[in-house]
Protein backbone atom coordinates (compact mmCIF):
# COMPACT_ATOMS: atom_id res chain seq x y z
CA UNK A 1 0.00 0.00 0.00
CA UNK A 2 1.06 3.46 -1.02
CA UNK A 3 1.61 6.05 1.69
CA UNK A 4 0.19 8.77 -1.21
CA UNK A 5 -1.59 8.64 -4.16
CA UNK A 6 0.11 11.70 -6.32
CA UNK A 7 -1.95 13.00 -9.34
CA UNK A 8 -0.90 15.21 -12.07
CA UNK A 9 -4.35 17.01 -13.29
CA UNK A 10 -2.05 19.29 -15.44
CA UNK A 11 -2.73 18.85 -19.53
CA UNK A 12 -3.47 20.46 -22.60
CA UNK A 13 -6.33 19.45 -23.73
CA UNK A 14 -8.17 22.06 -26.03
CA UNK A 15 -11.59 21.84 -27.81
CA UNK A 16 -12.69 23.37 -31.22
CA UNK A 17 -16.41 22.46 -31.51
CA UNK A 18 -15.80 18.85 -32.51
CA UNK A 19 -11.94 19.43 -32.88
CA UNK A 20 -9.69 18.10 -29.79
CA UNK A 21 -6.42 19.18 -29.49
CA UNK A 22 -4.16 17.38 -27.09
CA UNK A 23 -0.59 16.24 -26.41
CA UNK A 24 1.17 14.90 -23.49
CA UNK A 25 3.81 16.92 -21.92
CA UNK A 26 6.39 16.08 -18.87
CA UNK A 27 5.15 16.48 -15.58
CA UNK A 28 8.14 18.37 -14.35
CA UNK A 29 6.38 19.33 -11.46
CA UNK A 30 5.13 16.16 -9.44
CA UNK A 31 8.04 14.21 -10.73
CA UNK A 32 10.39 16.75 -8.55
CA UNK A 33 8.21 15.88 -5.60
CA UNK A 34 7.85 11.96 -6.26
CA UNK A 35 11.46 12.50 -5.86
CA UNK A 36 11.68 13.99 -2.66
CA UNK A 37 9.35 11.88 -1.22
CA UNK A 38 10.61 8.64 -2.30
CA UNK A 39 14.06 9.97 -1.04
CA UNK A 40 12.31 10.15 2.65
CA UNK A 41 11.39 6.72 2.45
CA UNK A 42 7.37 7.23 1.22
CA UNK A 43 5.89 4.70 -1.07
CA UNK A 44 4.25 6.98 -3.80
CA UNK A 45 1.76 5.63 -6.49
CA UNK A 46 1.53 8.35 -9.11
CA UNK A 47 -0.80 9.05 -11.89
CA UNK A 48 -0.40 11.24 -14.84
CA UNK A 49 -4.09 12.05 -15.70
CA UNK A 50 -2.66 13.36 -19.19
CA UNK A 51 -2.31 9.33 -19.78
CA UNK A 52 -5.91 8.47 -19.02
CA UNK A 53 -7.97 6.71 -21.91
CA UNK A 54 -11.37 7.70 -23.18
CA UNK A 55 -12.34 11.41 -25.21
CA UNK A 56 -13.95 13.09 -21.96
CA UNK A 57 -10.86 13.78 -19.29
CA UNK A 58 -13.25 16.27 -17.54
CA UNK A 59 -15.82 13.37 -17.20
CA UNK A 60 -15.72 12.72 -12.98
CA UNK A 61 -16.46 8.85 -13.20
CA UNK A 62 -13.30 8.25 -15.85
CA UNK A 63 -11.13 10.57 -13.19
CA UNK A 64 -12.30 8.24 -10.58
CA UNK A 65 -12.12 4.97 -13.00
CA UNK A 66 -8.64 6.36 -13.19
CA UNK A 67 -7.74 6.85 -9.79
CA UNK A 68 -8.70 3.41 -8.63
CA UNK A 69 -8.20 3.09 -5.27
CA UNK A 70 -5.95 5.92 -3.40
CA UNK A 71 -3.42 5.47 -0.87
CA UNK A 72 -4.47 7.37 2.17
CA UNK A 73 -3.60 10.60 1.26
CA UNK A 74 -4.44 11.69 -2.24
CA UNK A 75 -2.20 14.86 -3.45
CA UNK A 76 -3.37 17.15 -6.46
CA UNK A 77 -1.15 18.97 -8.56
CA UNK A 78 -2.79 21.54 -10.95
CA UNK A 79 -2.29 24.93 -12.95
CA UNK A 80 -4.66 27.98 -12.64
CA UNK A 81 -6.99 26.44 -15.73
CA UNK A 82 -7.64 23.63 -14.05
CA UNK A 83 -8.25 24.29 -10.84
CA UNK A 84 -11.92 24.33 -10.87
CA UNK A 85 -11.79 21.07 -12.30
CA UNK A 86 -9.34 20.04 -9.52
CA UNK A 87 -11.93 21.39 -7.06
CA UNK A 88 -14.62 19.16 -8.77
CA UNK A 89 -12.01 15.87 -8.52
CA UNK A 90 -11.54 16.33 -4.68
CA UNK A 91 -14.94 16.64 -3.75
CA UNK A 92 -15.63 13.19 -5.79
CA UNK A 93 -12.97 11.51 -4.46
CA UNK A 94 -13.92 12.76 -1.04
CA UNK A 95 -17.69 11.22 -1.44
CA UNK A 96 -15.93 8.19 -2.83
CA UNK A 97 -13.39 7.63 -0.14
CA UNK A 98 -14.46 10.05 2.68
CA UNK A 99 -11.37 8.53 4.86
CA UNK A 100 -8.91 9.65 2.38
CA UNK A 101 -6.95 13.37 3.19
CA UNK A 102 -7.11 15.26 0.43
CA UNK A 103 -3.96 17.86 -0.60
CA UNK A 104 -3.45 20.41 -3.08
CA UNK A 105 -0.37 21.79 -4.64
CA UNK A 106 0.87 23.42 -7.46
CA UNK A 107 0.49 27.25 -8.84
CA UNK A 108 -3.42 27.16 -9.48
CA UNK A 109 -4.19 27.25 -5.64
CA UNK A 110 -1.96 30.05 -5.36
CA UNK A 111 -3.41 33.64 -3.58
CA UNK A 112 -6.87 32.04 -3.27
CA UNK A 113 -5.74 29.53 -0.30
CA UNK A 114 -7.77 31.21 2.00
CA UNK A 115 -11.04 31.31 -0.56
CA UNK A 116 -10.32 27.39 -1.76
CA UNK A 117 -10.49 26.34 2.26
CA UNK A 118 -13.29 28.44 3.66
CA UNK A 119 -15.22 27.21 0.35
CA UNK A 120 -14.12 23.71 -0.57
CA UNK A 121 -13.99 22.03 2.79
CA UNK A 122 -13.16 18.73 1.57
CA UNK A 123 -9.98 20.25 0.82
CA UNK A 124 -7.54 18.88 3.69
CA UNK A 125 -4.49 20.97 3.09
CA UNK A 126 -2.73 23.32 0.42
CA UNK A 127 1.22 23.26 -0.23
CA UNK A 128 2.35 26.91 -0.53
CA UNK A 129 5.63 27.66 -3.25
CA UNK A 130 8.04 24.38 -3.45
CA UNK A 131 7.30 21.49 -1.95
CA UNK A 132 10.24 19.56 -1.84
CA UNK A 133 10.71 19.65 1.87
CA UNK A 134 7.17 20.98 2.68
CA UNK A 135 5.88 17.43 0.96
CA UNK A 136 7.98 14.66 2.92
CA UNK A 137 6.94 16.91 6.44
CA UNK A 138 3.25 16.99 5.29
CA UNK A 139 2.66 13.91 4.56
CA UNK A 140 4.30 12.03 7.78
CA UNK A 141 2.36 14.30 10.08
CA UNK A 142 -1.03 13.15 7.92
CA UNK A 143 -0.03 9.70 8.31
CA UNK A 144 0.61 9.97 12.38
CA UNK A 145 -2.53 12.14 12.88
CA UNK A 146 -0.26 14.77 13.83
CA UNK A 147 -1.39 18.37 14.21
CA UNK A 148 -0.31 20.24 11.20
CA UNK A 149 0.75 23.65 12.58
CA UNK A 150 4.39 22.63 12.45
CA UNK A 151 4.36 22.71 9.14
CA UNK A 152 5.85 25.27 7.06
CA UNK A 153 4.72 26.54 3.84
CA UNK A 154 0.89 24.48 4.27
CA UNK A 155 -2.58 26.47 4.90
CA UNK A 156 -4.96 24.48 6.08
CA UNK A 157 -8.65 24.17 8.19
CA UNK A 158 -7.96 24.50 11.82
CA UNK A 159 -11.05 23.55 13.49
CA UNK A 160 -13.72 26.26 11.92
CA UNK A 161 -10.83 29.18 10.82
CA UNK A 162 -8.12 28.94 7.59
CA UNK A 163 -4.70 28.74 8.86
CA UNK A 164 -1.81 29.85 7.17
CA UNK A 165 1.21 28.39 8.58
CA UNK A 166 4.86 30.85 8.06
CA UNK A 167 6.54 30.49 4.45
CA UNK A 168 9.60 27.92 3.87
CA UNK A 169 12.43 29.28 3.03
CA UNK A 170 13.12 28.92 -0.64
CA UNK A 171 16.03 26.03 -2.06
CA UNK A 172 18.23 28.54 -3.49
CA UNK A 173 20.58 25.36 -4.37
CA UNK A 174 19.18 23.95 -7.43
CA UNK A 175 21.94 21.86 -8.41
CA UNK A 176 21.34 20.08 -5.19
CA UNK A 177 17.92 19.07 -5.46
CA UNK A 178 17.28 15.25 -7.22
CA UNK A 179 16.60 15.92 -11.08
CA UNK A 180 12.78 14.98 -11.49
CA UNK A 181 11.82 11.07 -10.84
CA UNK A 182 11.70 10.49 -14.97
CA UNK A 183 11.91 6.71 -14.07
CA UNK A 184 8.76 6.94 -13.04
CA UNK A 185 6.61 7.12 -16.35
CA UNK A 186 7.24 6.26 -19.90
CA UNK A 187 9.22 8.80 -21.64
CA UNK A 188 8.57 7.75 -25.02
CA UNK A 189 4.62 8.61 -24.65
CA UNK A 190 5.53 12.51 -24.29
CA UNK A 191 5.87 14.97 -26.88
CA UNK A 192 6.93 17.91 -24.93
CA UNK A 193 10.02 17.78 -22.79
CA UNK A 194 10.38 20.53 -20.46
CA UNK A 195 12.92 21.68 -18.19
CA UNK A 196 13.48 24.13 -15.44
CA UNK A 197 16.53 25.96 -15.60
CA UNK A 198 15.56 28.40 -12.98
CA UNK A 199 13.18 29.08 -10.37
CA UNK A 200 11.51 32.16 -9.63
CA UNK A 201 11.43 35.69 -11.19
CA UNK A 202 11.90 38.87 -9.59
CA UNK A 203 9.57 41.05 -11.48
CA UNK A 204 6.41 42.70 -10.21
CA UNK A 205 4.19 42.15 -13.09
CA UNK A 206 0.29 42.84 -11.52
CA UNK A 207 -1.03 39.50 -13.71
CA UNK A 208 1.34 36.90 -12.58
CA UNK A 209 0.20 34.13 -10.71
CA UNK A 210 3.62 32.13 -10.81
CA UNK A 211 6.72 34.49 -9.49
CA UNK A 212 4.26 34.96 -6.49
CA UNK A 213 4.86 31.30 -5.73
CA UNK A 214 8.64 31.48 -5.44
CA UNK A 215 7.81 35.10 -3.48
CA UNK A 216 9.94 36.88 -6.44
CA UNK A 217 13.32 35.44 -5.02
CA UNK A 218 14.88 34.20 -8.24
CA UNK A 219 17.39 30.74 -8.05
CA UNK A 220 19.29 29.44 -11.41
CA UNK A 221 21.05 26.04 -12.12
CA UNK A 222 24.60 25.94 -13.37
CA UNK A 223 25.03 25.42 -17.35
CA UNK A 224 26.46 22.06 -16.37
CA UNK A 225 23.77 20.77 -14.16
CA UNK A 226 21.15 21.52 -17.38
CA UNK A 227 23.23 20.04 -19.81
CA UNK A 228 23.93 17.11 -17.64
CA UNK A 229 20.46 16.95 -17.38
CA UNK A 230 19.64 17.22 -21.24
CA UNK A 231 22.63 14.64 -21.88
CA UNK A 232 20.79 11.96 -19.46
CA UNK A 233 16.95 12.68 -21.56
CA UNK A 234 18.74 12.77 -24.75
CA UNK A 235 20.62 8.89 -23.98
CA UNK A 236 17.45 7.54 -22.28
CA UNK A 237 14.82 8.59 -24.21
CA UNK A 238 16.27 10.22 -27.78
CA UNK A 239 14.89 13.40 -26.84
CA UNK A 240 16.60 16.11 -29.00
CA UNK A 241 14.25 19.19 -28.62
CA UNK A 242 13.54 21.17 -25.24
CA UNK A 243 11.31 23.25 -24.32
CA UNK A 244 13.26 25.28 -20.84
CA UNK A 245 9.33 26.55 -19.52
CA UNK A 246 11.14 29.04 -16.58
CA UNK A 247 10.21 32.16 -17.20
CA UNK A 248 13.19 33.59 -15.88
CA UNK A 249 15.72 31.19 -18.27
CA UNK A 250 17.26 34.82 -20.11
CA UNK A 251 18.47 35.74 -15.99
CA UNK A 252 21.48 37.68 -17.54
CA UNK A 253 23.63 37.59 -20.11
CA UNK A 254 26.87 36.06 -18.95
CA UNK A 255 24.42 33.03 -17.67
CA UNK A 256 23.18 32.55 -20.95
CA UNK A 257 26.70 32.84 -22.59
CA UNK A 258 28.28 30.34 -20.37
CA UNK A 259 24.83 27.95 -20.75
CA UNK A 260 25.69 28.41 -24.53
CA UNK A 261 29.29 27.63 -24.53
CA UNK A 262 28.60 24.45 -22.09
CA UNK A 263 25.93 22.95 -24.56
CA UNK A 264 28.23 23.36 -27.67
CA UNK A 265 30.91 21.77 -25.74
CA UNK A 266 28.84 18.61 -25.03
CA UNK A 267 28.63 17.67 -28.54
CA UNK A 268 24.77 16.73 -27.91
CA UNK A 269 23.92 18.39 -30.52
CA UNK A 270 19.94 18.95 -29.77
CA UNK A 271 17.63 21.61 -30.20
CA UNK A 272 16.27 24.18 -27.55
CA UNK A 273 13.00 26.74 -27.10
CA UNK A 274 13.56 29.19 -24.37
CA UNK A 275 11.63 32.16 -22.99
CA UNK A 276 12.85 35.48 -23.28
CA UNK A 277 12.73 39.41 -21.88
CA UNK A 278 12.85 42.19 -23.66
CA UNK A 279 14.78 43.94 -21.77
CA UNK A 280 17.18 41.45 -20.97
CA UNK A 281 17.78 40.03 -24.30
CA UNK A 282 20.43 41.76 -26.98
CA UNK A 283 21.79 40.71 -30.18
CA UNK A 284 25.13 39.35 -29.15
CA UNK A 285 23.00 36.73 -26.60
CA UNK A 286 20.45 35.84 -29.56
CA UNK A 287 23.09 35.19 -32.03
CA UNK A 288 25.20 32.58 -29.58
CA UNK A 289 21.76 31.09 -28.69
CA UNK A 290 20.76 30.30 -32.14
CA UNK A 291 24.66 28.73 -32.58
CA UNK A 292 24.01 26.60 -29.55
CA UNK A 293 20.67 25.10 -31.24
CA UNK A 294 18.00 27.22 -30.11
CA UNK A 295 14.69 27.52 -32.52
CA UNK A 296 12.41 29.22 -30.87
CA UNK A 297 12.47 32.75 -28.07
CA UNK A 298 9.02 33.59 -26.83
CA UNK A 299 8.53 36.59 -25.24
CA UNK A 300 5.86 37.87 -23.12
CA UNK A 301 4.83 41.06 -24.25
CA UNK A 302 1.19 41.26 -22.99
CA UNK A 303 0.77 45.03 -24.93
CA UNK A 304 1.25 47.18 -27.38
CA UNK A 305 0.35 50.32 -25.22
CA UNK A 306 2.96 51.91 -23.01
CA UNK A 307 0.09 52.51 -20.77
CA UNK A 308 -0.86 49.63 -19.91
CA UNK A 309 2.68 48.51 -19.77
CA UNK A 310 3.43 50.82 -17.20
CA UNK A 311 0.35 49.71 -15.03
CA UNK A 312 0.92 46.34 -15.11
CA UNK A 313 4.54 46.89 -14.47
CA UNK A 314 6.13 44.63 -16.83
CA UNK A 315 9.34 46.95 -16.98
CA UNK A 316 9.96 47.86 -20.62
CA UNK A 317 8.47 49.97 -23.37
CA UNK A 318 6.91 49.47 -26.70
CA UNK A 319 9.94 50.86 -28.43
CA UNK A 320 12.23 48.03 -26.87
CA UNK A 321 9.78 45.51 -28.06
CA UNK A 322 9.72 46.88 -31.67
CA UNK A 323 13.50 46.72 -31.71
CA UNK A 324 14.30 43.46 -29.71
CA UNK A 325 11.37 41.53 -31.39
CA UNK A 326 12.56 42.86 -35.14
CA UNK A 327 16.01 41.23 -34.25
CA UNK A 328 14.78 38.04 -33.13
CA UNK A 329 12.69 37.86 -36.23
CA UNK A 330 16.05 38.32 -38.50
CA UNK A 331 17.76 36.01 -36.10
CA UNK A 332 15.84 32.64 -34.90
CA UNK A 333 13.79 30.13 -37.01
CA UNK A 334 10.57 30.95 -35.01
CA UNK A 335 9.99 33.73 -32.93
CA UNK A 336 6.55 33.87 -30.51
CA UNK A 337 5.17 37.16 -28.93
CA UNK A 338 2.32 36.38 -26.29
CA UNK A 339 -0.40 39.23 -25.47
CA UNK A 340 -3.23 39.78 -22.81
CA UNK A 341 -6.18 41.85 -23.59
CA UNK A 342 -9.41 42.68 -21.79
CA UNK A 343 -7.59 44.30 -18.63
CA UNK A 344 -10.50 45.24 -16.50
CA UNK A 345 -9.09 49.15 -17.13
CA UNK A 346 -8.29 48.79 -20.87
CA UNK A 347 -9.38 51.26 -23.38
CA UNK A 348 -10.60 50.23 -26.74
CA UNK A 349 -7.64 52.24 -28.12
CA UNK A 350 -5.07 50.41 -25.85
CA UNK A 351 -6.61 46.98 -27.75
CA UNK A 352 -6.55 48.49 -31.35
CA UNK A 353 -2.26 49.53 -30.55
CA UNK A 354 -1.63 45.77 -29.13
CA UNK A 355 -3.49 44.76 -32.14
CA UNK A 356 -1.07 47.32 -33.89
CA UNK A 357 1.75 46.47 -32.77
CA UNK A 358 0.80 42.24 -33.89
CA UNK A 359 -0.49 42.89 -37.28
CA UNK A 360 3.32 45.38 -37.42
CA UNK A 361 5.48 42.46 -36.41
CA UNK A 362 3.96 40.16 -39.07
CA UNK A 363 4.57 42.55 -41.52
CA UNK A 364 8.03 42.80 -40.84
CA UNK A 365 8.06 38.60 -40.84
CA UNK A 366 6.40 38.92 -43.97
CA UNK A 367 9.27 41.24 -45.43
CA UNK A 368 12.24 40.54 -43.44
CA UNK A 369 13.21 37.03 -46.04
CA UNK A 370 11.75 35.35 -49.24
CA UNK A 371 8.91 33.68 -49.15
CA UNK A 372 10.51 30.54 -48.94
CA UNK A 373 12.80 31.32 -46.09
CA UNK A 374 9.88 32.63 -43.81
CA UNK A 375 10.29 31.27 -40.24
CA UNK A 376 7.26 30.65 -38.14
CA UNK A 377 5.88 33.23 -36.05
CA UNK A 378 2.41 33.46 -33.89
Amino acid sequence: MADITLINLNMLFVRYGEQVERELHVPLGPLYLVGALEDAGFEVDFRDYQTAPGEDPFDLEAFLDFLGDPAPVVGLSCMANLLPFTVLAAEAIRRRFPNRRIVLGGVGSKAVEQRLLECFPWIDAICRGEGEQTAPELLAALLRGQDLSAVRGISFLGGDRVVHNPDRERILDLDGIRWPAFERVNLGRYAGYGMITSRGCPYPCTFCSVAPVWNHVCAIRSPRSIVDEMRHLHRQAGVDLFLFQDEFFVSGKRHVLEFCRELERSGLGVNWKAFGRVNLTDLEMMRAMVDSGCVELRFGIESGSDEILARIKKGFSTAEVLDVVSQAIQTFPRVDAFYVWGYPFETIEQFQQTVFQMVAFRMILDFARPRDQLPAAS
